[in-house]
């Protein structure tokens, strides 16, 4: 028997209204702020690098255990939230995130990055799926789609600021290594008010650890727009690790700006997209993102081998705005679907699969650089996901049809 997805529309029915205008955009600064603080090392790592001497696989483990902590971390929190309030999870991840910002400016060696980006990797899990759920419950006329625009965005937007706030204060402001983590402390001291002032909840049952699942109605969507997610933020994830480094190489430049600027041009394509789409077909956006993402991907693998930095521009603009488009499409119909007691919950899962598209496909090509080559281990990456954009474009569009004759 087939899965079918109800097609949802621009008048999907709101949910009751619960919350503030200014409650609503505080939640989004929140989420844009912890999103921005994961992403301000990336221009800096390569200095990093040169300062402690190690290797770029121990830079690749640097990921790894970001990844390896944020996954446990959104699989106990987001039910967690569910049963004891947004605040009671909110407020330690904030301070967690601000933490891991300390650990970076203060490092010392590179056992101080490992321990930062573990903090960081604890503090994005704990609030990713609570800070959503405390959206869709703040939206002042109850909209989810209009929640999950706000969600994408301030996700997207956060990855994009960091590189770019990063490079730029690097670039151009003393103390290059510690200043950016302490504008980030700084710039988090709102958002820590913002979940203080959420309203506190009583659950109806005390919460109890439990194997993650998704509930039996929402599994058919979680499938297909968890699919569409990691393949859009795999291919997020290797373009923060290589676009900076692309780029420097390409234009024989060692501006951390303009590094960052690249790495941003993606997510700023990505964020303009949802903006521009909101509204549209949550299937339809997913399967046009797929597209784009796969022409994105082509270009990125030629720019590569012909060192052209004007066809890396056009795989970034291009694959951002692909980016964009599946990830409003995916969050859309996960959202719409998940049942509001579950919600936290069903949302940590999906950012489960979310985060090991950004972190696991960047594991893998630094693994297989060491055998085949930077350049080889990109175009086998690009080439692997641009078949597996496809398969699951194939996959969305019979789905449609299904749901169409249905």
């Amino acid at each position: 028997m087939r899965t079918r997805h109800a097609i949802p529309t621009a008048t999907t029915a709101p949910s009751p209204a619960t919350g503030s205008r200014v409650g609503f955009w505080a939640v989004a600064y929140t989420l844009l702020l912890l999103l921005t603080g994961t992403n301000v090392p990336t221009p800096l790592y390569r200095g990093f690098q040169e300062k402690f001497g190690f290797s770029p696989l121990t830079l690749t483990l640097v990921f790894a255990v970001y990844v390896a902590a944020l996954v446990p971390s959104l699989l106990l929190c987001g039910p967690l939230s569910d049963a004891v309030g947004r605040r009671a999870v909110l407020v330690p991840a904030v301070v967690v995130a601000a933490l891991g910002s300390v650990a970076f400016a203060l490092a010392t060696d590179v056992t101080w990055l490992f321990g930062a980006r573990l903090l960081q990797g604890l503090a994005v899990g704990a609030a990713s799926g609570a800070l959503t759920a405390a959206l869709n419950e703040t939206e002042p006329t109850g909209n989810r789609r209009r929640a999950a625009l706000v969600s994408t965005v301030a996700s997207v937007g956060g990855l994009g600021t960091g590189p770019l706030l990063a490079g730029i204060l690097a670039q151009y402001a003393p103390f290059p290594s510690t200043l950016p983590f302490v504008v980030e402390v700084v710039l988090l001291i709102p958002a820590l008010i913002a979940v203080l002032l959420l309203p506190t909840t009583r659950p109806a049952t005390p919460w109890r650890p439990r194997r993650p699942s998704i509930p039996p109605s929402v599994r058919g969507v979680f499938g297909t727009s968890g699919t569409t997610c990691f393949l859009a933020f795999a291919v997020v994830g290797v373009s923060l690790a290589l676009v900076p480094a692309y780029v420097g190489k390409l234009s024989d430049s060692d501006n951390l700006a303009l590094a960052g600027g690249a790495v941003t041009l993606m997510l700023a394509s990505s964020c303009l997209a949802q903006l521009a789409t909101y509204g549209r077909e949550a299937l339809t956006l997913q399967i046009a993102g797929l597209a784009l993402l796969a022409v994105g991907l082509v270009l990125l693998a030629v720019a590569g081998g012909t060192s052209s930095l004007p066809l890396l521009l056009a795989a970034t603009v291009i694959g951002g705005v692909g980016q964009g488009m599946a990830f409003l499409g995916g969050i859309t119909e996960v959202n719409r679907t998940a049942p509001p007691d579950r919600h936290a919950d069903v949302i940590s899962s999906f950012y489960v699969v979310v985060y090991l598209g950004v972190g696991a496909p960047v594991i893998g090509v630094g693994l297989l650089a060491r055998v085949t080559g930077l350049l080889h281990a990109v175009q086998w990456f690009t080439g692997v996901v641009a078949v597996l954009c496809l398969i699951d474009m194939a996959v969305l569009s019979r789905t449609r049809r299904d749901g169409a004759a249905g």
